[in-house]
This record gives structure tokens, C-alpha cells and sequence, in this order.
């Protein structure tokens, strides 16, 4: 990839050329907050935490570093006063979303944010804990990534949330935590108890795990298992293989090839 010269805060630093300014960012430790972005999701823009001032080499004026590409000349600001100020003003509206999230509430403490002037939501037995800021994480990783398709939006406007369709258990859940991996509030809860994963979030959707044929534990989601192990395993055709943990496969693959 073609390297480019950038300028943020008035240093010089290299990046590749369409590479997104919070990547490179990021990669030399330059505090750029944000909610909705993942390397493994095409970035989009939605939480606005992440926004700069260009001041020269691209459209001049406040954007989102996380959809803003890197070419030669690009020179951006990440902490100017209406910068600060309008992240501030997120934040708190935020707070006031998922006022229950302690992850939240460390994330804009570091940014001088402690308290919101708006009113909080609460919602009694919400099944996202008060915590959830509709990112959409959630629901891009399990579209997008994993192909399952089990949550979604629903409703409208300020009734809006995540879930799964008629907050029903949900039959196709891989039970993989992608979900949980990626929420950036804590809000998604997820647990394992004998021979079930709990996705306790999404409406009790329970989802089976699969036991290992030496050792007995628990160890995969079955659904999970069945998705990758034609894709990722067993390139030899051992059909030992696809029912060991990951413990008892090592051990498994290391015996076999000692023995020649």
C-alpha cells in the first residue's frame, strides 16, 4: 500500500493511503473516542464521538475520523474547543441513554464528563440492562460478519431498540458472543451454565453446547461448531477431530504426529 504523509495536531505521522484517520490514529496512541467503530465492520459513522476538524487536504471542516480517509497532505485537529465541546454534549446524551452503563461512564469520565443535564431513560427489566446507546454493533456483527441474522432494530424514533423479531427465542443464534465482544457499553449479557449458553439479552435465547468426546467439558455452542468445522477443521478428514475441545485436539493432532 502507498504510504502518505499526514499532519494530526500539527505532527507529522504515516499512514496508508485510504486507511481511515482513526486507525492511524489509534496506531500511535492518540485518545480519539468511539462507540460504533470496529475493525471488523465497515466503519460508518454513526455515534459521531470520533469527530475532527480537517484543515486542509480534504472537504474542510468537522467530520467523522473513522469514514475520513487518509491521503497525502491531509492535516487534521483532534482537540480544538468546539471539538471538546460538542463531544461533551454526546456524551451526555449518552449518559442519559444508557444511564446504567459503568463502561460508559468511564469512557466520559476520561473526557471530563461525570454527570448529563439530560433526563435519563430507565426502563424496568430491560433486557439490555439500561445500557445500550444503539450503536448497532450488535446487530452489524451478527448480520454482516456472522451471517446469522438473529437481532435487529425495532420500533421507531425514541422506542427504538435492539432484539430479537417479536422478542422471541430466537432458533437460530449460534451462540458465538460475537455480540457481546463488540457491544462497547457492556449491555449485552451472555453466560454458561452446564451444557446450555444463556444469550440471557436476546428474549432467554438458549442455545445448546457441545461436549467433548475425551475430556467431557463443555466447550463450543453446537449450532457454532457445526458452522465452522467443515470450513476451519479437519483439512486431513479425521472425523475424531470435530468432536475434541480445543485441549483435547492439541493433544489429539500432537499423538498423531509423533507416531510417525
Amino acid at each position: 500500500m502507498k504510504e502518505v504523509n499526514i499532519l494530526i495536531d500539527g505532527k507529522q505521522f504515516i499512514a496508508y493511503e485510504g486507511e481511515t484517520l482513526l486507525d492511524v490514529a489509534r496506531r500511535n496512541n492518540i485518545n480519539i473516542p468511539a462507540l460504533c467503530y470496529d475493525p471488523s465492520l465497515k466503519p460508518y459513522g454513526a455515534c459521531r464521538l470520533c469527530i475532527v476538524e480537517v484543515i486542509d487536504g480534504a472537504k474542510k471542516g468537522i467530520t467523522t475520523s473513522c469514514t475520513l480517509s487518509c491521503v497525502d497532505g491531509l492535516s487534521v485537529r483532534t482537540d480544538t474547543e468546539e471539538i471538546k465541546q460538542h463531544r461533551k454534549i454526546l456524551f451526555e446524551l449518552y449518559l442519559a441513554q444508557a444511564p446504567a452503563s459503568k463502561k460508559l461512564k468511564k469512557l466520559a469520565a476520561s473526557y471530563g464528563v461525570f454527570s448529563t443535564r439530560f433526563k435519563e431513560k430507565f426502563i424496568e427489566n430491560d433486557p439490555l440492562d439500561n445500557s445500550c446507546v444503539m450503536c448497532g454493533l450488535c446487530v452489524r456483527v451478527c448480520n454482516e460478519v456472522m451471517g446469522a441474522g438473529v437481532i435487529n432494530f425495532i420500533g421507531r424514533g425514541h422506542k427504538s431498540k435492539v432484539n430479537t423479531p417479536y422478542l422471541e427465542a430466537s432458533q437460530i443464534c449460534l451462540g458465538c458472543q460475537a455480540c457481546v465482544e463488540v457491544c462497547p457499553t457492556g449491555a449485552i449479557k451472555a453466560f454458561d451454565e452446564e451444557n446450555v449458553r444463556y444469550m440471557a439479552s436476546w428474549s432467554q435465547t438458549t442455545v445448546k453446547l457441545k461436549k467433548c468426546a475425551e475430556c467431557g467439558r463443555y466447550f463450543a455452542p453446537e449450532p457454532l461448531t457445526r458452522k465452522t468445522e467443515s470450513a476451519y477443521f479437519y483439512a486431513d478428514k479425521d472425523e475424531v477431530l470435530k468432536d475434541l475441545c480445543p485441549d483435547c485436539r492439541r493433544k489429539y493432532i500432537t499423538k498423531k504426529v509423533t507416531q510417525f
